[in-house]
């Protein structure tokens, strides 16, 4: 990994984690449990490109570091249907 995409993926995983503290201010003025699953899938977003980038392996072959980011995106999913379900 050349410094630069090691730069970008440091980069990546600080605004990941900006995006999780953004919503994490949002929840406590609202207590709303979207805003804790979007910084609980950001979070783990975040957990799966440093265990990426931390990896050293340039190729994409290990199917077990995306599964952090898996998780977040069916966080995502459950809590915007949970959210939709309660309007009705």
């Amino acid at each position: 990994m050349s410094p630069f995409e090691g730069l970008l993926n440091g980069a990546t995983v600080m605004g990941y984690l900006m995006a999780a503290m953004f919503f994490i201010r949002f929840w406590t003025k609202t207590h709303d449990r979207l805003f804790v699953s979007f910084a609980i899938a950001f979070s783990l977003f975040a957990v799966s490109q440093a265990f990426h980038g931390l990896s050293g392996d340039e190729s994409d072959s290990h199917a077990l570091l995306y599964l952090p980011r898996l998780g977040g995106f069916v966080l995502i999913i459950f809590a915007i249907a949970q959210k939709n379900w309660q309007r009705k």
